[in-house]
């Protein structure tokens, strides 16, 4: 059996940065996606969490019991949640350089090992909807995303503090003569809020350039 893929270990260079701006080059990756718009302070938000986490762990432990395990199968830690975050088109055009938290508009992820196949998630979710209904189950996607060169740093503390680390992250990308793509962002959430305190969260801040 190979070793177990944990991504806190394995990984360090796309979960585990520093807490100060660098460039990173981001592959391609399986994801179960989930697209929605509004507040995250919502109980919408809180079932689009849900999807995704259930049919993670429908994977990884259907996965697990398998008498024939996929090519290239190990045990696997479940990657964390995922988010990338914009506004809509109206608060674009109205923006005040204040965000209002209904006017959100994201893609919540949860990334997939390589040997996780189409097939094999279609059978997870057919599964997943029976044991645990969930009217955002039908809106998964299991999707390939390339993120490609990118400017990231862990920022620590509350998510209302982070436009001070954006700043950083900006101030660097110029310094590097690089351009960001967008105020499209991703945030990768390494806490569980319901268990740090705000000061206390650490959250994966990347943006493309």
């Amino acid at each position: 059996m190979a070793e177990k893929l944990e991504w806190r270990k394995r990984e360090k260079s796309l979960y585990i940065p520093k807490n100060k701006p660098e460039v990173v080059e981001v592959p391609a990756f399986k994801f179960l996606t989930l697209r929605s718009t509004g507040s995250p302070d919502t109980d919408n938000f809180t079932h689009v969490v849900a999807a995704l986490y259930s049919l993670s762990y429908g994977i990884k432990m259907q996965l697990k019991q398998l008498q024939e395990q996929p090519k290239h199968y190990c045990d696997y830690t479940v990657y964390p949640l995922e988010g990338v975050w914009d506004i809509n088109d109206e608060a674009k055009k109205n923006f005040t350089g204040v965000i209002n938290k209904e006017d959100f508009v994201y893609q919540m992820m949860i990334r997939q090992p390589n040997f996780v196949s189409d097939d094999y998630f279609a059978e997870i979710l057919a599964m997943v909807k029976k044991k645990k209904p969930n009217p955002f189950l039908d809106e998964v996607k299991f999707e390939t995303i390339t993120e490609g060169s990118c400017v990231q740093m862990m920022h620590l503390g509350k998510f209302e503090d982070e436009p001070q680390s954006f700043e950083q992250m900006e101030a660097f990308a110029t310094n590097e003569g690089l351009t960001r793509q967008s105020k499209i962002h991703r945030e990768i959430y390494l806490s569980d809020p319901r268990k740090t305190v705000p000061e206390k969260l650490k959250t994966v801040l990347r943006f493309k350039v």
